[in-house]
């Protein structure tokens, strides 16, 4: 099995499996939105369209940010702590982000994509093991000098070959980060607890594959089949 990374600059080329990473906070918070009960995530790249879609689907709300907090206009921001305080039963959401939803709007030519982070780490590695592709591609959607989606890569990777890597340097690598400067001091758009909630690993048994429908892009989650 082969690898390769790419960025938002360049992940327009990527082809058949791709996976695109977002560990503080997109793809994390959309985690966690599943387990709330949402019901399906459309991705898209700017605010006015996701509120435009949001008055075309019953029953929806918006979250995401522009340069980390919400626009007006959007129910939520980009928080996992501030997300589980909500019930989203049978709720669609539309997310909008500057680094995850664009990495997945972007990617054009990918045949198979799933929404990635350490969350969902397993049951996205057992997903993809299913279809034996000869390449994955991941799309570190913070940049590669942007450390949590990077070890996020460098772990699946490392996963996939059957190799161990230790979860502590994980963590302290996603809490060193970049973007993780951000939640320090404390914020209410930016909570520290967020940091803890994105740098645990394994902690859902579903996978967020993205299907093209209609014009959209539509996440999902799907279990993980391995896990009993």
């Amino acid at each position: 099995m082969k690898f390769k990374r790419c960025t938002l600059d360049d992940c327009q080329h990527a082809t058949g499996v791709v996976l695109i990473i977002d560990v503080l906070r997109a793809f994390s918070t959309a985690a966690y939105a599943f387990s709330r009960g949402a019901k399906e995530i459309y991705l898209v790249s700017g605010v006015d369209e996701a509120l435009t879609l949001k008055g075309q689907i019953p029953n929806s709300k918006v979250m995401g940010e522009v340069g980390g907090l919400p626009p007006q206009g959007f129910d939520f921001g980009n928080s996992p702590t501030r997300i589980l305080e909500h019930d989203l039963s049978g709720t669609t959401l539309i997310q909008r982000t500057g680094a995850g939803t664009q990495g997945a709007v972007r990617a054009v030519h990918a045949e198979v994509m799933l929404a990635t982070s350490l969350v969902v780490a397993e049951a996205t590695i057992n997903v993809v093991r299913e279809m034996k592709p000869d390449e994955i591609t991941f799309v570190i959607t913070g940049g590669m000098e942007n450390d949590e989606d990077v070890v996020c890569a460098e772990f699946l990777k490392k996963q996939f070959t059957g190799q161990v890597m230790d979860a502590n340097e994980v963590i302290r690598r996603v809490v060193a980060s970049r973007d993780a400067l951000q939640h320090m001091p404390d914020h209410p758009q930016f909570p520290k607890s967020d940091l803890d909630y994105c740098s645990r690993i394994n902690v859902f048994d579903f996978a967020m594959p993205i299907v093209r429908e209609n014009g959209q892009l539509v996440m999902r989650r799907r279990k993980d089949l391995y896990v009993v």
